[in-house]
């Protein structure tokens, strides 16, 4: 089976795919601290729980596929691939490694690897022209082409950068569930910040996405939105321009990476 690790600033998400399904995930915190002794660890004690695998580690894993947008926990999974897996052919997503989507940007090195592997994804489950809107630390929308070339995207504020900075920022205000309030407008202080989170962040996709697809194609309705990230459930309903979501987008784009170099090692 394969292993697939997908590390961001908050959360590292793991998955493993028995073929082309996805039969089990994990989602932890990202902590640049932990050593490569410390993920192998903790790596073993989530995969011994699963009745498909062996109780040693790496038992029943064929292949490892990692992206990382956290340069030290990349440096350390890097180091567990070779210390505790080291007959498992492993694919790390950097510079050279092939993707099959052309990245179109003034610095392509510069585009994080989890953007790439989502163009990846989108290219083979949906095609282009694509918009991907990811939900995480940072809310980042990313435009494919119809020829399926990465061709540019947006960085904004995440969900929970700007819980987080609401609370700490505003004098008579605390760091609160994110959740959906009863109304638009709020009652209260907490569903006052529930609904301007929420319904703002609808309000920016719905922006954001609008304008991108009119640069991206003649017809804006030939744009398929993909939407994905851990916070995404939050913003489906209220948005309206979301046409897919895939919560496990980065996890299926690093398994046909792997496949793409696996023959190469």
């Amino acid at each position: 089976m394969l292993l697939t690790i997908d590390v961001g600033n908050t959360h590292t998400v793991l998955g493993l795919f028995d073929g082309d399904e996805i039969v089990e995930h994990w989602r932890i915190s990202t902590d640049a601290r932990r050593t490569a002794d410390e993920l192998a660890v903790l790596l073993q004690g989530l995969m011994g729980m699963h009745p498909l695998l062996g109780d040693d580690l790496g038992d029943g894993i064929d292949g490892i596929a990692i992206c990382a947008t956290v340069p030290s926990v990349l440096h350390e999974l890097r180091e567990v691939t070779r210390r505790y897996y080291g007959d498992v052919p492993a694919i790390l997503i950097e510079p050279g490694v092939k993707t099959g989507v052309p990245i179109l940007t003034d610095h392509p090195k510069e585009v994080g690897a989890d953007r790439i592997i989502n163009a990846v994804a989108a290219v083979q489950l949906y095609g282009g022209p694509a918009i991907v809107v990811d939900f995480g630390t940072a809310t980042t929308f990313d435009a494919v082409s119809a020829r399926g070339e990465y061709v540019g995207g947006v960085i904004a504020p995440g969900i929970e950068i700007s819980v987080e900075a609401l609370g700490v920022r505003g004098a008579q205000l605390r760091k609160i569930e994110v959740a959906r309030p009863r109304s638009v407008i709020g009652k209260n202080t907490v569903e006052a910040m529930q609904s301007g989170i929420i319904y703002g962040f609808a309000g920016q996709v719905d922006g954001v996405v609008n304008r991108m697809a009119r640069e991206l194609s003649d017809d804006p309705d030939d744009v398929t939105v993909i939407a994905t990230g851990g916070l995404a459930p939050m913003v489906l309903g209220e948005s309206s321009v979301i046409d897919e979501h895939e919560p496990w987008l980065t996890l299926i784009g690093l398994r046909l990476v792997y496949e793409r170099n696996v023959s190469r090692m």
